[in-house]
Protein backbone atom coordinates (compact mmCIF):
# COMPACT_ATOMS: atom_id res chain seq x y z
CA UNK A 1 0.00 0.00 0.00
CA UNK A 2 1.38 3.44 -0.87
CA UNK A 3 2.56 5.51 2.06
CA UNK A 4 0.31 8.42 1.14
CA UNK A 5 -2.78 6.29 1.30
CA UNK A 6 -1.67 4.88 4.56
CA UNK A 7 -1.15 8.47 5.91
CA UNK A 8 -4.57 9.58 4.82
CA UNK A 9 -6.16 6.59 6.41
CA UNK A 10 -4.20 7.14 9.58
CA UNK A 11 -4.95 11.01 9.61
CA UNK A 12 -8.35 11.73 7.87
CA UNK A 13 -8.77 15.20 9.46
CA UNK A 14 -5.52 16.49 7.93
CA UNK A 15 -6.65 15.53 4.41
CA UNK A 16 -9.88 17.45 4.73
CA UNK A 17 -8.08 20.56 5.98
CA UNK A 18 -5.71 20.46 3.01
CA UNK A 19 -8.59 20.28 0.53
CA UNK A 20 -10.32 23.22 2.18
CA UNK A 21 -7.15 25.29 1.99
CA UNK A 22 -6.80 24.56 -1.78
CA UNK A 23 -10.45 25.57 -2.41
CA UNK A 24 -9.91 28.89 -0.60
CA UNK A 25 -6.95 29.72 -2.77
CA UNK A 26 -9.03 29.24 -5.95
CA UNK A 27 -11.76 31.49 -4.54
CA UNK A 28 -9.28 34.31 -4.01
CA UNK A 29 -8.06 33.99 -7.58
CA UNK A 30 -11.64 33.98 -8.79
CA UNK A 31 -12.46 37.14 -6.83
CA UNK A 32 -9.40 38.83 -8.26
CA UNK A 33 -10.46 37.81 -11.76
CA UNK A 34 -13.99 39.14 -11.18
CA UNK A 35 -12.58 42.43 -9.92
CA UNK A 36 -10.32 42.76 -12.95
CA UNK A 37 -13.20 42.00 -15.31
CA UNK A 38 -15.37 44.51 -13.50
CA UNK A 39 -12.74 47.21 -13.77
CA UNK A 40 -12.27 46.46 -17.44
CA UNK A 41 -16.00 46.58 -18.01
CA UNK A 42 -16.31 49.86 -16.15
CA UNK A 43 -13.42 51.27 -18.16
CA UNK A 44 -14.99 50.04 -21.38
CA UNK A 45 -18.34 51.49 -20.37
CA UNK A 46 -16.74 54.84 -19.52
CA UNK A 47 -14.78 54.87 -22.78
CA UNK A 48 -17.93 54.00 -24.70
CA UNK A 49 -19.77 56.88 -23.10
CA UNK A 50 -16.96 59.30 -23.96
CA UNK A 51 -16.79 57.97 -27.51
CA UNK A 52 -20.55 58.29 -27.89
CA UNK A 53 -20.49 61.83 -26.55
CA UNK A 54 -17.57 62.71 -28.83
CA UNK A 55 -19.28 61.22 -31.88
CA UNK A 56 -22.48 63.08 -31.15
CA UNK A 57 -20.59 66.33 -30.65
CA UNK A 58 -18.58 65.87 -33.86
CA UNK A 59 -21.71 65.19 -35.92
CA UNK A 60 -23.53 68.13 -34.43
CA UNK A 61 -20.57 70.47 -34.90
CA UNK A 62 -20.07 69.39 -38.52
CA UNK A 63 -23.73 70.10 -39.23
CA UNK A 64 -23.44 73.46 -37.49
CA UNK A 65 -20.27 74.41 -39.38
CA UNK A 66 -21.79 73.43 -42.72
CA UNK A 67 -24.90 75.49 -41.90
CA UNK A 68 -22.69 78.46 -41.06
CA UNK A 69 -20.87 78.10 -44.38
CA UNK A 70 -24.24 77.90 -46.11
CA UNK A 71 -25.31 81.19 -44.52
CA UNK A 72 -22.03 82.66 -45.71
CA UNK A 73 -22.45 81.34 -49.27
CA UNK A 74 -26.02 82.61 -49.49
CA UNK A 75 -24.88 86.03 -48.33
CA UNK A 76 -22.22 86.14 -51.04
CA UNK A 77 -24.75 85.05 -53.66
CA UNK A 78 -27.22 87.69 -52.47
CA UNK A 79 -24.50 90.33 -52.77
CA UNK A 80 -23.82 89.09 -56.31
CA UNK A 81 -27.49 89.38 -57.25
CA UNK A 82 -27.70 92.77 -55.57
CA UNK A 83 -24.73 94.12 -57.50
CA UNK A 84 -26.07 92.72 -60.75
CA UNK A 85 -29.24 94.67 -59.96
CA UNK A 86 -27.05 97.71 -59.34
CA UNK A 87 -25.67 97.48 -62.89
CA UNK A 88 -29.16 96.88 -64.23
CA UNK A 89 -30.21 100.15 -62.62
CA UNK A 90 -27.27 101.84 -64.35
CA UNK A 91 -28.63 100.58 -67.67
CA UNK A 92 -32.11 101.74 -66.69
CA UNK A 93 -30.67 105.21 -66.09
CA UNK A 94 -29.21 105.16 -69.60
CA UNK A 95 -32.66 104.29 -70.98
CA UNK A 96 -34.27 107.11 -69.00
CA UNK A 97 -31.73 109.65 -70.25
CA UNK A 98 -32.33 108.46 -73.81
CA UNK A 99 -36.08 108.55 -73.33
CA UNK A 100 -35.77 112.07 -71.93
CA UNK A 101 -33.78 113.14 -74.97
CA UNK A 102 -36.41 111.66 -77.27
CA UNK A 103 -39.22 113.39 -75.36
CA UNK A 104 -37.50 116.78 -75.58
CA UNK A 105 -36.65 116.18 -79.22
CA UNK A 106 -40.27 115.29 -80.00
CA UNK A 107 -41.58 118.40 -78.26
CA UNK A 108 -39.21 120.67 -80.19
CA UNK A 109 -40.05 118.98 -83.49
CA UNK A 110 -43.76 119.50 -82.78
CA UNK A 111 -43.10 123.22 -82.36
CA UNK A 112 -41.21 123.41 -85.67
CA UNK A 113 -43.97 121.49 -87.40
CA UNK A 114 -46.56 123.93 -86.07
CA UNK A 115 -44.50 126.84 -87.41
CA UNK A 116 -44.08 125.15 -90.80
CA UNK A 117 -40.35 125.67 -90.70
CA UNK A 118 -39.78 123.58 -92.69
CA UNK A 119 -43.27 122.55 -93.90
CA UNK A 120 -44.22 118.87 -93.78
CA UNK A 121 -45.26 118.73 -97.44
CA UNK A 122 -41.77 119.86 -98.49
CA UNK A 123 -40.14 117.05 -96.48
CA UNK A 124 -42.52 114.55 -98.04
CA UNK A 125 -41.87 115.92 -101.55
CA UNK A 126 -38.09 115.88 -101.25
CA UNK A 127 -37.55 112.63 -99.30
CA UNK A 128 -40.69 110.59 -99.82
CA UNK A 129 -44.07 110.23 -98.11
CA UNK A 130 -42.70 108.10 -95.26
CA UNK A 131 -40.50 110.95 -94.09
CA UNK A 132 -43.34 113.41 -94.50
CA UNK A 133 -45.66 111.22 -92.41
CA UNK A 134 -43.00 110.82 -89.75
CA UNK A 135 -42.62 114.58 -89.52
CA UNK A 136 -46.40 115.03 -89.26
CA UNK A 137 -46.49 112.46 -86.45
CA UNK A 138 -44.44 114.85 -84.35
CA UNK A 139 -47.66 116.76 -83.69
CA UNK A 140 -48.58 114.02 -81.20
CA UNK A 141 -45.45 114.83 -79.19
CA UNK A 142 -46.48 118.43 -78.46
CA UNK A 143 -45.63 119.33 -74.88
CA UNK A 144 -43.42 116.33 -74.23
CA UNK A 145 -40.46 118.61 -73.59
CA UNK A 146 -42.08 119.41 -70.23
CA UNK A 147 -41.47 115.80 -69.15
CA UNK A 148 -37.74 116.43 -69.03
CA UNK A 149 -37.60 119.35 -66.65
CA UNK A 150 -36.53 119.09 -63.01
CA UNK A 151 -39.28 117.48 -60.95
CA UNK A 152 -40.85 115.71 -63.90
CA UNK A 153 -41.79 112.03 -63.74
CA UNK A 154 -38.81 111.04 -65.86
CA UNK A 155 -36.38 113.03 -63.76
CA UNK A 156 -37.77 111.61 -60.52
CA UNK A 157 -37.52 108.07 -61.86
CA UNK A 158 -33.91 108.75 -62.81
CA UNK A 159 -33.19 110.10 -59.32
CA UNK A 160 -34.77 107.01 -57.73
CA UNK A 161 -32.52 104.71 -59.76
CA UNK A 162 -29.48 106.73 -58.79
CA UNK A 163 -30.43 106.56 -55.12
CA UNK A 164 -30.63 102.78 -55.36
CA UNK A 165 -27.26 102.60 -57.12
CA UNK A 166 -25.32 104.92 -54.83
CA UNK A 167 -27.06 104.64 -51.49
CA UNK A 168 -29.31 101.62 -51.11
CA UNK A 169 -27.05 99.00 -52.70
CA UNK A 170 -23.81 99.95 -51.03
CA UNK A 171 -25.43 100.43 -47.62
CA UNK A 172 -27.11 97.03 -47.85
CA UNK A 173 -23.88 95.27 -48.84
CA UNK A 174 -22.05 96.94 -45.97
CA UNK A 175 -24.77 95.82 -43.55
CA UNK A 176 -24.69 92.24 -44.84
CA UNK A 177 -20.91 92.07 -44.53
CA UNK A 178 -20.94 93.54 -41.03
CA UNK A 179 -23.72 91.31 -39.68
CA UNK A 180 -22.61 88.06 -41.33
CA UNK A 181 -20.46 86.77 -38.41
CA UNK A 182 -23.32 87.16 -35.94
CA UNK A 183 -25.90 85.59 -38.27
CA UNK A 184 -23.51 82.72 -39.00
CA UNK A 185 -22.94 82.12 -35.30
CA UNK A 186 -26.67 82.26 -34.60
CA UNK A 187 -27.26 79.57 -37.22
CA UNK A 188 -24.56 77.33 -35.76
CA UNK A 189 -26.04 77.73 -32.29
CA UNK A 190 -29.48 76.82 -33.58
CA UNK A 191 -28.14 73.63 -35.17
CA UNK A 192 -26.28 72.68 -31.99
CA UNK A 193 -29.43 73.25 -29.95
CA UNK A 194 -31.31 70.91 -32.28
CA UNK A 195 -28.57 68.31 -31.75
CA UNK A 196 -29.20 68.39 -27.98
CA UNK A 197 -32.96 68.86 -27.58
CA UNK A 198 -32.85 67.51 -24.02
CA UNK A 199 -30.84 70.52 -22.79
CA UNK A 200 -32.80 73.09 -20.87
CA UNK A 201 -29.65 75.19 -20.89
CA UNK A 202 -26.87 74.72 -23.45
CA UNK A 203 -24.38 72.12 -22.26
CA UNK A 204 -21.94 73.15 -24.96
CA UNK A 205 -19.95 76.21 -25.94
CA UNK A 206 -18.74 77.34 -29.37
CA UNK A 207 -15.45 79.07 -30.05
CA UNK A 208 -14.28 80.48 -33.39
CA UNK A 209 -10.63 79.60 -33.90
CA UNK A 210 -10.10 80.94 -37.43
CA UNK A 211 -12.15 83.12 -39.76
CA UNK A 212 -11.38 84.40 -43.29
CA UNK A 213 -14.44 86.67 -43.38
CA UNK A 214 -12.90 89.87 -41.92
CA UNK A 215 -11.30 91.54 -44.92
CA UNK A 216 -12.70 89.00 -47.38
CA UNK A 217 -14.69 91.73 -49.17
CA UNK A 218 -13.41 95.13 -50.15
CA UNK A 219 -15.00 98.17 -51.72
CA UNK A 220 -13.62 99.00 -55.13
CA UNK A 221 -13.84 102.44 -56.70
CA UNK A 222 -14.99 102.77 -60.32
CA UNK A 223 -12.18 102.25 -62.79
CA UNK A 224 -11.63 102.00 -66.53
CA UNK A 225 -12.59 98.33 -66.53
CA UNK A 226 -15.92 99.15 -64.86
CA UNK A 227 -16.68 101.86 -67.42
CA UNK A 228 -15.77 99.53 -70.28
CA UNK A 229 -18.00 96.78 -68.93
CA UNK A 230 -20.93 99.16 -68.45
CA UNK A 231 -20.50 100.44 -72.00
CA UNK A 232 -20.46 96.87 -73.31
CA UNK A 233 -23.71 96.16 -71.43
CA UNK A 234 -25.31 99.26 -72.94
CA UNK A 235 -24.26 98.08 -76.41
CA UNK A 236 -26.65 95.13 -76.03
CA UNK A 237 -29.65 97.49 -76.27
CA UNK A 238 -30.45 98.98 -79.69
CA UNK A 239 -32.43 101.77 -78.01
CA UNK A 240 -29.15 103.08 -76.61
CA UNK A 241 -27.24 102.78 -79.86
CA UNK A 242 -26.34 105.53 -82.33
CA UNK A 243 -29.28 107.16 -84.07
CA UNK A 244 -27.62 108.38 -87.25
CA UNK A 245 -29.42 108.50 -90.57
CA UNK A 246 -29.13 110.61 -93.71
CA UNK A 247 -31.70 110.79 -96.53
CA UNK A 248 -31.09 112.55 -99.86
CA UNK A 249 -33.48 113.55 -102.60
CA UNK A 250 -32.88 111.62 -105.86
CA UNK A 251 -32.70 114.45 -108.43
CA UNK A 252 -30.13 117.21 -109.09
CA UNK A 253 -30.78 120.51 -107.35
CA UNK A 254 -28.18 122.96 -108.72
CA UNK A 255 -26.19 123.10 -111.94
CA UNK A 256 -23.24 124.48 -109.96
CA UNK A 257 -23.06 121.29 -107.86
CA UNK A 258 -24.83 118.47 -109.72
CA UNK A 259 -23.43 115.82 -107.40
CA UNK A 260 -25.01 117.28 -104.27
CA UNK A 261 -28.56 116.80 -103.03
CA UNK A 262 -30.86 118.11 -100.34
CA UNK A 263 -30.22 116.17 -97.12
CA UNK A 264 -32.30 115.16 -94.14
CA UNK A 265 -29.87 114.41 -91.32
CA UNK A 266 -30.89 112.59 -88.17
CA UNK A 267 -28.22 112.45 -85.51
CA UNK A 268 -28.30 111.10 -81.97
CA UNK A 269 -26.54 108.88 -79.48
CA UNK A 270 -26.26 107.96 -75.81
CA UNK A 271 -22.82 108.20 -74.25
CA UNK A 272 -21.03 107.40 -71.01
CA UNK A 273 -18.53 110.02 -69.89
CA UNK A 274 -15.28 109.38 -68.03
CA UNK A 275 -17.04 109.78 -64.68
CA UNK A 276 -19.65 107.14 -65.44
CA UNK A 277 -22.47 109.64 -66.12
CA UNK A 278 -24.90 109.19 -68.99
CA UNK A 279 -25.67 111.83 -71.58
CA UNK A 280 -27.96 111.70 -74.60
CA UNK A 281 -28.61 114.02 -77.51
CA UNK A 282 -30.83 113.99 -80.60
CA UNK A 283 -31.11 116.38 -83.52
CA UNK A 284 -32.68 116.44 -86.96
CA UNK A 285 -32.25 119.08 -89.65
CA UNK A 286 -33.23 119.70 -93.24
CA UNK A 287 -30.15 120.84 -95.14
CA UNK A 288 -31.36 122.63 -98.26
CA UNK A 289 -28.80 122.83 -101.03
CA UNK A 290 -28.24 126.43 -102.12
CA UNK A 291 -25.69 128.26 -104.27
CA UNK A 292 -24.63 131.82 -105.00
CA UNK A 293 -21.83 133.67 -106.76
CA UNK A 294 -20.01 134.54 -103.55
CA UNK A 295 -19.39 131.12 -101.97
CA UNK A 296 -20.84 128.72 -104.53
CA UNK A 297 -22.77 125.69 -103.25
CA UNK A 298 -23.64 125.36 -99.59
CA UNK A 299 -26.21 123.77 -97.29
CA UNK A 300 -28.71 125.98 -95.53
CA UNK A 301 -29.70 124.19 -92.28
CA UNK A 302 -33.28 124.22 -91.03
CA UNK A 303 -33.35 122.74 -87.54
CA UNK A 304 -36.39 120.47 -87.14
CA UNK A 305 -35.82 118.99 -83.68
CA UNK A 306 -33.19 118.96 -80.96
CA UNK A 307 -32.44 117.79 -77.44
CA UNK A 308 -29.46 117.35 -75.17
CA UNK A 309 -29.36 115.92 -71.67
CA UNK A 310 -25.75 116.46 -70.58
CA UNK A 311 -24.00 114.35 -67.98
CA UNK A 312 -23.64 117.42 -65.75
CA UNK A 313 -24.46 121.10 -65.90
CA UNK A 314 -20.94 122.27 -66.82
CA UNK A 315 -20.42 119.78 -69.62
CA UNK A 316 -19.45 121.16 -73.03
CA UNK A 317 -20.93 119.54 -76.13
CA UNK A 318 -18.19 118.06 -78.27
CA UNK A 319 -20.05 118.51 -81.57
CA UNK A 320 -20.06 121.75 -83.57
CA UNK A 321 -22.24 124.44 -82.02
CA UNK A 322 -22.31 128.05 -80.87
CA UNK A 323 -23.66 129.74 -77.79
CA UNK A 324 -26.87 131.77 -78.03
CA UNK A 325 -27.82 131.05 -81.66
CA UNK A 326 -30.51 133.21 -83.31
CA UNK A 327 -33.98 131.71 -83.68
CA UNK A 328 -34.26 133.00 -87.25
CA UNK A 329 -32.24 134.90 -89.85
CA UNK A 330 -34.51 137.68 -91.13
CA UNK A 331 -31.85 140.35 -91.45
CA UNK A 332 -28.77 138.35 -92.40
CA UNK A 333 -28.24 135.46 -94.75
CA UNK A 334 -27.57 132.15 -93.04
CA UNK A 335 -24.23 131.67 -94.78
CA UNK A 336 -23.03 135.16 -93.83
CA UNK A 337 -23.91 134.51 -90.15
CA UNK A 338 -22.02 131.21 -90.26
CA UNK A 339 -18.95 132.90 -91.73
CA UNK A 340 -19.05 135.64 -89.14
CA UNK A 341 -20.00 133.73 -86.01
CA UNK A 342 -19.58 129.98 -86.39
CA UNK A 343 -17.11 128.99 -89.08
CA UNK A 344 -18.89 125.72 -89.89
CA UNK A 345 -18.20 123.71 -93.02
CA UNK A 346 -21.37 124.31 -95.03
CA UNK A 347 -20.45 121.84 -97.79
CA UNK A 348 -18.55 118.92 -96.35
CA UNK A 349 -20.00 118.92 -92.84
CA UNK A 350 -22.11 115.94 -91.73
CA UNK A 351 -23.52 117.22 -88.42
CA UNK A 352 -26.45 119.44 -87.47
CA UNK A 353 -24.55 122.37 -85.91
CA UNK A 354 -27.49 124.77 -85.73
CA UNK A 355 -29.70 122.14 -84.10
CA UNK A 356 -26.81 121.33 -81.78
CA UNK A 357 -26.66 124.99 -80.78
CA UNK A 358 -30.37 125.01 -79.95
CA UNK A 359 -29.90 121.78 -77.98
CA UNK A 360 -27.13 123.36 -75.91
CA UNK A 361 -29.26 126.43 -75.31
CA UNK A 362 -32.26 124.36 -74.14
CA UNK A 363 -30.31 121.60 -72.38
CA UNK A 364 -31.80 119.86 -69.35
CA UNK A 365 -29.21 118.51 -66.93
CA UNK A 366 -30.65 116.05 -64.41
CA UNK A 367 -27.50 115.86 -62.35
CA UNK A 368 -25.71 112.61 -61.65
CA UNK A 369 -23.08 111.28 -59.29
CA UNK A 370 -21.54 109.00 -61.87
CA UNK A 371 -20.68 105.35 -61.71
CA UNK A 372 -20.97 103.92 -58.20
CA UNK A 373 -18.37 101.73 -56.56
CA UNK A 374 -18.91 98.06 -55.84
CA UNK A 375 -17.70 95.27 -53.61
CA UNK A 376 -15.48 92.44 -54.71
CA UNK A 377 -13.31 89.69 -53.26
CA UNK A 378 -9.84 90.62 -52.07
CA UNK A 379 -7.15 89.53 -54.51
CA UNK A 380 -5.50 87.23 -51.96
CA UNK A 381 -8.85 85.65 -51.15
CA UNK A 382 -9.78 85.44 -54.82
CA UNK A 383 -6.66 83.39 -55.48
CA UNK A 384 -7.75 80.87 -52.84
CA UNK A 385 -11.34 81.06 -53.96
CA UNK A 386 -12.81 80.39 -50.55
CA UNK A 387 -13.86 81.93 -47.24
CA UNK A 388 -12.95 79.41 -44.55
CA UNK A 389 -13.53 79.27 -40.80
CA UNK A 390 -12.71 76.80 -38.01
CA UNK A 391 -15.00 76.35 -35.00
CA UNK A 392 -14.45 74.42 -31.77
CA UNK A 393 -17.07 73.05 -29.37
CA UNK A 394 -16.79 71.93 -25.73
CA UNK A 395 -19.42 69.87 -23.93
CA UNK A 396 -19.80 68.23 -20.53
CA UNK A 397 -22.02 65.14 -20.72
CA UNK A 398 -24.58 63.92 -18.17
CA UNK A 399 -21.98 61.60 -16.67
CA UNK A 400 -19.45 64.39 -16.30
CA UNK A 401 -17.52 63.47 -19.42
CA UNK A 402 -15.91 66.55 -20.98
CA UNK A 403 -15.31 66.30 -24.72
CA UNK A 404 -14.09 68.67 -27.37
CA UNK A 405 -14.33 68.72 -31.19
CA UNK A 406 -13.31 70.94 -34.06
CA UNK A 407 -14.79 71.43 -37.50
CA UNK A 408 -13.93 73.56 -40.52
CA UNK A 409 -16.19 74.74 -43.33
CA UNK A 410 -15.91 77.15 -46.22
CA UNK A 411 -17.80 78.96 -48.92
CA UNK A 412 -16.14 78.48 -52.29
CA UNK A 413 -16.69 79.82 -55.81
CA UNK A 414 -17.54 77.19 -58.41
CA UNK A 415 -19.08 77.76 -61.83
CA UNK A 416 -21.79 75.20 -62.69
CA UNK A 417 -20.48 75.03 -66.26
CA UNK A 418 -17.33 76.23 -67.94
CA UNK A 419 -17.26 79.62 -69.63
CA UNK A 420 -18.12 79.67 -73.31
CA UNK A 421 -14.79 81.32 -74.10
CA UNK A 422 -12.90 78.65 -72.15
CA UNK A 423 -11.23 81.18 -69.87
CA UNK A 424 -10.81 80.76 -66.13
CA UNK A 425 -13.04 82.97 -64.02
CA UNK A 426 -11.76 84.26 -60.71
CA UNK A 427 -14.09 84.29 -57.71
CA UNK A 428 -16.16 87.46 -57.80
CA UNK A 429 -19.27 89.12 -56.44
CA UNK A 430 -21.12 89.45 -59.74
CA UNK A 431 -21.85 85.78 -60.38
CA UNK A 432 -23.86 83.89 -57.74
CA UNK A 433 -21.76 80.72 -57.87
CA UNK A 434 -20.86 80.43 -54.19
CA UNK A 435 -21.37 77.04 -52.52
CA UNK A 436 -20.82 75.62 -49.02
CA UNK A 437 -18.86 72.57 -47.95
CA UNK A 438 -16.96 71.12 -45.01
CA UNK A 439 -13.22 71.66 -45.23
CA UNK A 440 -10.20 69.88 -43.90
CA UNK A 441 -10.01 71.22 -40.37
CA UNK A 442 -7.30 71.30 -37.77
CA UNK A 443 -6.56 68.01 -36.01
CA UNK A 444 -7.85 67.90 -32.47
CA UNK A 445 -4.65 67.79 -30.38
CA UNK A 446 -6.38 66.89 -27.14
CA UNK A 447 -7.07 63.31 -28.09
CA UNK A 448 -10.19 63.26 -25.90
Amino acid sequence: MPRSDMASRMHPESARDSAIRQTGQVLVLGLLLVAAVSLAWLRFFSTSEVLSEKTRLVHGLDAAAYSGALVQARTLNFVAYLQRAQWAHQIAMAHLVTLGSWAHFGGMEAQRLARGNPPAHLIGLEFGPAHGQAYLAAAQAAGLEQQVRQGSALQQAYAAHETFVHDTTLALVETLAKELPERRLAMMRAVMAAQYPEDTEPSWTLELLHDDWPGFLHRQAPDAASLSWLASLAALYPFLGPRHYTARNPWPVSTRCPGLRHELRRRGDTRLDAGGRWEAGDTQSFHALRSNRWIGCYFREYAMGWAWLPAHERQVLADDHVQNPPDAFPDQAFWRWVQASAGWDLVGGQANPLANSYAVRDRQAWGARGLAGHYDVQQSSAAAGQARFVVQAHRTGAGGQRVRARSAAESHFSRPVERADGRHEHPNLFHPYWLARLASGLDDPSGD
